[in-house]
């Protein structure tokens, strides 16, 4: 595995990050602190839970055996926290996970499990000092702070398909920086499972790039798509309902006549897609199983720069800007609506006629 403290202590050459015009265009800043140890933190936890899904999930694994997500996920927050503590000391992080359920006798296997891994990417890492990074997740929001999901979509993982490591700085409730570890996308949008995989990244300002997760970085700029009639929208759908209205993505589709088949995949691999321009609207519908459900900070922020930094748009159902004030959930916004821009009033339009 790739230690953190090469990765970050490593020079980024400056001729990687073209710029879209030579005369004018955004372009990444390679000396922006905050970059550099994003991008590293996100490629050694992508890289990290490629190698956990390498080991625990298999054919025979049974429908309900969480163990293997279970492990990533508690693994890949405890790596990225420890780095964050040592490169950013001052600077809280809201995870997703605490390591509370792990501290009983009945996970002291799961434990044990988790400590082993860490200890692959932190040699120093022991049981104790594992959960002390994992809950160094549980800070609440703060003036300038960062957020991880550490595998969103664990549906995918666990089907050896897409998911996502999801990592994102926010300053002031606005995000302004996020980077996405997706080890079965190649060029940020082509679903190529045990390929090279992708990190995509976007810093306020600065346009959205991806580069490979592994082998040499070559960072390349990437643009929404340019399509603009609803018909040949191409949705990406998730392969899981647990969060959308199916039955009501359904009916949008056929009021805005969409002939083009979706592209299924899982996680916010979605915003890569959307912002490399392979797919043009994301919907995330109201569950009528769940009717009140808020989206969670970790599940939006990262993927929504990159999109937005590509040309895209993001919205809540209604139109509103995504809030991220309000704690570790969007409490003011009703859902997601992400676009290339060009189809976002159609779909907006499309959403109250449908009632959605």
């Amino acid at each position: 595995m790739i230690e953190f403290a090469r990765i970050i202590g490593g020079k980024i050459n400056p001729r990687l990050f073209l710029m879209a015009n030579k005369n004018k265009g955004p372009m990444l800043n390679p000396n922006n602190p905050e970059l550099k140890f994003a991008l590293a933190a996100v490629r050694q936890a992508a890289l990290l839970v490629k190698h956990i899904q390498a080991e625990m999930v298999s054919p025979a694994l049974t429908k309900d055996d969480r163990s293997p997500v279970t492990v990533a996920d508690f693994a890949a927050q405890a790596a990225v926290a420890r780095a964050l503590a040592e490169t950013f000391p001052n600077d809280p992080m809201v995870g997703e996970e605490s390591s509370g359920a792990l501290q009983t006798p009945e996970e002291a296997e799961t434990l044990d499990r988790i400590t082993a891994f860490v200890s692959e990417v932190c040699p120093d890492a022991d049981q104790e000092t594992v959960c002390k990074w994992i809950d160094y997740g549980a800070a609440e929001p703060a003036q300038r702070f960062w957020t991880l999901d550490p595998i969103d979509g664990t549906k995918g993982f666990l089907r050896g398909q897409q998911y996502a490591v999801a990592f994102a700085m926010l300053v002031d409730g606005q995000v302004q920086l996020g980077v996405l570890g997706c080890p079965n996308l190649t060029d940020g949008y082509k679903q190529e499972i045990g390929g090279p995989g992708s990190l995509l990244v976007a810093v306020r300002g600065e346009g959205a790039w991806t580069t490979p997760l592994t082998g040499a970085e070559d960072f390349k700029q990437i643009h929404v798509s340019e399509r603009s009639d609803p018909a040949m929208a191409r949705f990406l759908r998730s392969f899981e309902a647990g969060h959308t209205n199916v039955s009501q993505l359904d009916l949008i589709a056929d009021e805005m006549g969409v002939a083009a088949e979706p592209v299924r995949l899982d996680s916010q691999a979605k915003y890569a897609i959307l912002a490399a321009g392979a797919g043009d609207l994301i919907f995330r519908l109201i569950s009528s199983k769940m009717p009140d459900y808020k989206e969670k900070i970790w599940d939006q922020a990262a993927g929504s720069i990159i999109a937005e930094e590509a040309g895209g748009k993001v919205t809540d159902l209604d139109g509103k800007p995504l809030d991220f004030t309000q704690g570790r959930m969007l409490l003011n916004n009703r859902g997601i609506l992400a676009s290339n821009s060009h189809l976002h009033a159609a779909a907006l339009k499309t959403l109250k006629a449908v009632g959605a």
